[in-house]
Protein backbone atom coordinates (compact mmCIF):
# COMPACT_ATOMS: atom_id res chain seq x y z
CA UNK A 1 0.00 0.00 0.00
CA UNK A 2 2.85 2.26 0.77
CA UNK A 3 4.40 1.96 -2.76
CA UNK A 4 1.36 2.78 -4.23
CA UNK A 5 1.00 6.06 -2.66
CA UNK A 6 4.73 6.74 -3.62
CA UNK A 7 3.91 5.88 -7.07
CA UNK A 8 0.74 8.05 -6.98
CA UNK A 9 2.10 10.89 -5.23
CA UNK A 10 5.23 10.50 -7.78
CA UNK A 11 2.92 10.93 -10.70
CA UNK A 12 0.93 13.78 -9.27
CA UNK A 13 3.81 15.77 -8.92
CA UNK A 14 5.61 14.65 -12.52
CA UNK A 15 7.79 12.11 -11.70
CA UNK A 16 9.05 8.73 -12.71
CA UNK A 17 7.87 6.31 -10.41
CA UNK A 18 10.83 4.38 -11.18
CA UNK A 19 12.89 7.27 -9.60
CA UNK A 20 11.03 6.66 -6.53
CA UNK A 21 11.51 2.72 -6.39
CA UNK A 22 15.16 3.40 -7.23
CA UNK A 23 15.58 5.38 -4.19
CA UNK A 24 14.99 2.09 -2.09
CA UNK A 25 18.43 0.60 -1.68
CA UNK A 26 19.71 -2.79 -3.41
CA UNK A 27 20.98 -5.56 -0.91
CA UNK A 28 23.32 -8.46 -1.54
CA UNK A 29 24.43 -10.76 0.85
CA UNK A 30 26.27 -14.17 0.12
CA UNK A 31 28.12 -16.49 2.00
CA UNK A 32 31.04 -19.49 1.55
CA UNK A 33 31.95 -22.36 3.84
CA UNK A 34 35.03 -23.27 4.28
CA UNK A 35 36.88 -26.26 5.43
CA UNK A 36 39.99 -23.88 7.10
CA UNK A 37 39.79 -22.17 10.74
CA UNK A 38 38.66 -18.53 11.03
CA UNK A 39 41.89 -17.91 11.82
CA UNK A 40 43.54 -19.29 8.80
CA UNK A 41 40.86 -17.72 6.40
CA UNK A 42 40.87 -14.07 8.19
CA UNK A 43 44.68 -14.10 8.06
CA UNK A 44 43.76 -13.96 3.55
CA UNK A 45 40.71 -11.72 3.64
CA UNK A 46 41.71 -9.32 6.35
CA UNK A 47 44.18 -7.22 3.80
CA UNK A 48 42.41 -3.99 2.69
CA UNK A 49 45.41 -3.18 0.46
CA UNK A 50 45.42 -6.71 -1.39
CA UNK A 51 42.02 -7.92 -2.35
CA UNK A 52 44.00 -9.28 -5.42
CA UNK A 53 45.05 -12.06 -2.75
CA UNK A 54 41.92 -14.16 -2.86
CA UNK A 55 39.79 -11.98 -5.73
CA UNK A 56 40.45 -13.10 -9.19
CA UNK A 57 38.88 -10.26 -11.06
CA UNK A 58 41.66 -7.35 -9.05
CA UNK A 59 45.04 -7.43 -10.59
CA UNK A 60 46.73 -4.93 -8.47
CA UNK A 61 45.33 -3.06 -4.79
CA UNK A 62 46.93 0.37 -4.19
CA UNK A 63 46.63 1.85 -0.93
CA UNK A 64 46.52 5.45 -1.99
CA UNK A 65 46.13 7.50 1.54
CA UNK A 66 46.20 6.73 5.11
CA UNK A 67 47.24 3.56 6.98
CA UNK A 68 46.83 -0.07 5.65
CA UNK A 69 43.39 -1.50 7.55
CA UNK A 70 43.24 1.40 9.58
CA UNK A 71 39.63 3.21 8.97
CA UNK A 72 40.17 6.06 6.56
CA UNK A 73 42.67 4.26 4.27
CA UNK A 74 41.70 4.95 0.63
CA UNK A 75 42.82 2.10 -1.93
CA UNK A 76 42.42 1.72 -5.79
CA UNK A 77 41.67 -1.58 -7.56
CA UNK A 78 42.90 -2.35 -10.97
CA UNK A 79 40.35 -4.93 -12.45
CA UNK A 80 41.61 -7.63 -15.12
CA UNK A 81 39.91 -5.68 -17.77
CA UNK A 82 41.86 -2.34 -16.49
CA UNK A 83 38.59 -0.76 -14.96
CA UNK A 84 39.43 0.87 -11.52
CA UNK A 85 37.49 1.55 -8.41
CA UNK A 86 38.13 3.97 -5.66
CA UNK A 87 37.37 2.73 -1.86
CA UNK A 88 37.57 4.16 1.71
CA UNK A 89 37.69 1.72 4.78
CA UNK A 90 34.81 2.85 7.25
CA UNK A 91 35.26 0.29 9.30
CA UNK A 92 38.20 -2.62 10.88
CA UNK A 93 37.85 -5.04 13.85
CA UNK A 94 40.65 -7.81 14.20
CA UNK A 95 38.94 -9.34 17.28
CA UNK A 96 35.62 -9.51 15.21
CA UNK A 97 37.23 -10.89 11.94
CA UNK A 98 35.52 -7.98 9.94
CA UNK A 99 36.07 -4.60 7.94
CA UNK A 100 33.41 -1.97 6.02
CA UNK A 101 34.44 -0.28 2.89
CA UNK A 102 32.76 2.32 0.76
CA UNK A 103 33.07 2.61 -3.43
CA UNK A 104 34.07 6.53 -3.42
CA UNK A 105 34.11 6.10 -7.39
CA UNK A 106 34.57 3.34 -10.27
CA UNK A 107 33.65 0.87 -12.74
CA UNK A 108 31.01 -0.88 -11.16
CA UNK A 109 27.08 0.50 -11.80
CA UNK A 110 26.35 1.22 -8.52
CA UNK A 111 25.92 3.97 -6.44
CA UNK A 112 26.16 4.54 -2.41
CA UNK A 113 27.56 1.22 -2.12
CA UNK A 114 28.69 0.44 1.22
CA UNK A 115 30.06 -3.42 2.34
CA UNK A 116 31.07 -5.54 5.10
CA UNK A 117 33.51 -8.38 4.74
CA UNK A 118 33.03 -11.02 7.95
CA UNK A 119 34.62 -14.31 9.11
CA UNK A 120 33.05 -16.51 11.43
CA UNK A 121 34.01 -19.79 12.90
CA UNK A 122 31.97 -22.20 12.15
CA UNK A 123 33.10 -25.58 14.04
CA UNK A 124 36.27 -27.15 14.52
CA UNK A 125 38.17 -26.03 12.16
CA UNK A 126 35.82 -24.37 9.63
CA UNK A 127 34.77 -21.10 9.00
CA UNK A 128 31.99 -18.83 6.83
CA UNK A 129 33.22 -16.21 4.89
CA UNK A 130 29.90 -13.52 4.64
CA UNK A 131 30.22 -10.55 2.12
CA UNK A 132 27.20 -8.42 2.05
CA UNK A 133 26.34 -4.73 0.79
CA UNK A 134 24.21 -2.16 0.28
CA UNK A 135 23.68 0.40 -2.68
CA UNK A 136 21.66 1.94 -5.34
CA UNK A 137 21.62 1.19 -9.30
CA UNK A 138 24.17 3.94 -11.13
CA UNK A 139 22.47 5.20 -13.85
CA UNK A 140 22.09 3.51 -16.57
CA UNK A 141 22.27 0.46 -15.15
CA UNK A 142 18.51 -1.02 -13.21
CA UNK A 143 18.27 -2.66 -10.02
CA UNK A 144 18.44 -5.96 -11.68
CA UNK A 145 21.98 -5.35 -13.63
CA UNK A 146 23.39 -3.44 -10.37
CA UNK A 147 22.35 -6.57 -8.10
CA UNK A 148 23.42 -9.01 -10.52
CA UNK A 149 27.15 -7.32 -11.30
CA UNK A 150 27.31 -7.37 -7.42
CA UNK A 151 26.70 -11.16 -7.20
CA UNK A 152 28.86 -11.57 -9.83
CA UNK A 153 32.11 -10.03 -7.16
CA UNK A 154 30.91 -11.55 -4.65
CA UNK A 155 30.54 -15.17 -6.14
CA UNK A 156 34.36 -14.55 -8.15
CA UNK A 157 36.20 -14.08 -4.69
CA UNK A 158 34.16 -16.36 -2.65
CA UNK A 159 34.71 -19.21 -5.01
CA UNK A 160 38.02 -18.23 -5.20
CA UNK A 161 38.20 -18.65 -1.37
CA UNK A 162 36.44 -22.08 -1.67
CA UNK A 163 39.27 -23.08 -4.55
CA UNK A 164 41.98 -22.01 -1.78
CA UNK A 165 40.60 -24.08 1.10
CA UNK A 166 38.54 -26.92 0.20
Amino acid sequence: MAKIKSILLAIALGCSASVVLAAEPLYVVKSVELNQSAEVVWNKVADFGDLGAWHPAVAKTEILSGKRNHVGATRELTLQDGGKVHEALTAYNVKAKTYSYKIIDGVLPVNEYASTVSVHTNGAGKSVVVWESHFLPKAPADEKAASDTIKGVYDGGLNQLKTLFQ
